[in-house]
């Protein structure tokens, strides 16, 4: 089957981003992702304004994916789709074009779960790009998910430690806010870290047991600290902005790398990959590259067109269930809730 093309249609669209890209045997040949700005002014995703810009946006998105790739829609091997998880009402406009379009098109239709594609976006076909080997450890990081994953094949895969409460992303988002930095504020607050002071002021780190972890208890003491300090000075922020934003970003960082440590003494694996959105994070993405040094790792990282939600990491874990004749049935349905 190696030998023959396969074209792999891929669709992604569980949050705000709809999505579409086209693999020839793990190859990209395009990667079409449509944003929505509509969020911006309410500080986070509206699910349902998210799932109506889906229904508006899918057709030309797909229609953008096949003509870039050159590949006609008869030349498609299979449907790839994102299952969950993700928001509800958002699936179900990918869920359901992939369904119809599988049907139409007589071909098969694949299932793929968002989180362990963040995780096989390591494993696109890319000149000069390493892919880990099995097996390894990866950590997911986004605004819905912090885990730490064991992985010993392209889809055995068991979650060792994850979130208790809140995600990453939303630490950096919420922290972001509480400086009145305007959604999404993960990215700002990467910025502004660049230039400041991360030892500038001091964040406890939340003590959680094994390899789970915690970010409510650290938003609640960022935003204690600034209501302290704003009182005694209203300017506070603005003169301190990098260096409260280092400090945060300082911390997070922390936590992240001391669970990391952790999995990797308990499992014996020092093969370390990233993925999600907040793989994003330069200060997260330089951490690691230091860890390589300090600690003997080998750690991967993605390119940045694939941290964030993208359909081309659906292309490909959809390209290896096509190897392994892994096909859905047309009475599959989105799950919001998907575990691995």
């Amino acid at each position: 089957m190696q030998d023959q093309k396969i074209n792999i249609l891929a669709i992604e669209s569980s949050c705000d981003d709809t999505a579409a890209a086209v693999l020839c045997n793990g190859k990209i040949l395009s990667n079409i992702v449509a944003t929505q700005e509509v969020h911006q002014q309410y500080g986070g995703v509206v699910p349902e304004l998210a799932s109506r810009a889906h229904q508006q946006n899918i057709v030309p998105v797909i229609h953008q994916a096949l003509a870039k790739a050159n590949i006609d829609k008869k030349d498609v091997s299979a449907i790839a789709f994102t299952r969950g998880p993700g928001l509800m009402g958002s699936l179900l406009v990918g869920t359901s074009f992939a369904k119809s379009l599988s049907m139409g098109l007589n071909i098969p239709l694949i299932e793929v779960n968002h989180m362990q594609a963040h995780i096989l976006a390591h494993f696109i076909e890319e000149p000069d790009f390493q892919k880990p080997e099995f097996p390894f450890l990866a950590m997911t990081i986004s605004g819905g998910h912090t885990q730490i994953v064991k992985v010993t094949d392209y889809f055995e895969m068991e979650v060792i430690g994850e979130t208790i409460d809140d995600a990453v992303g939303e630490a950096f988002d919420k922290s972001a806010k509480i400086l009145g930095l305007p959604y999404p504020g993960g990215p700002l607050v990467d910025k502004y870290a660049q230039e400041g002071n991360p030892k500038a002021f001091k964040f406890p780190k939340p003590k959680v047991d094994g390899l789970n972890f915690s970010f409510s208890g650290f938003k609640t003491s960022v935003l204690y600290f600034v209501q302290r300090e704003t009182k005694n000075d209203p300017a506070f922020i603005e003169k301190n902005l990098k260096d409260i934003c280092a400090s945060i970003q300082y911390t997070i960082i922390g936590i992240l790398l001391d669970k990391l440590k952790k999995a990797v003494k308990e499992t014996g694996i020092n093969q370390v990959a990233i993925g999600g959105g907040v793989s994003a994070n330069s200060g997260i993405r330089q951490a690691l590259k230091d860890a390589e040094q300090k600690w003997g790792w080998k750690c991967y990282i993605p390119k940045f067109e694939y941290t964030t939600d993208n359909a081309a990491m659906i292309g490909i874990a959809g390209y290896h269930k096509f190897l392994k004749q892994d096909f859905a049935d047309f009475s599959i349905t989105a799950q919001s809730r998907y575990k691995f």
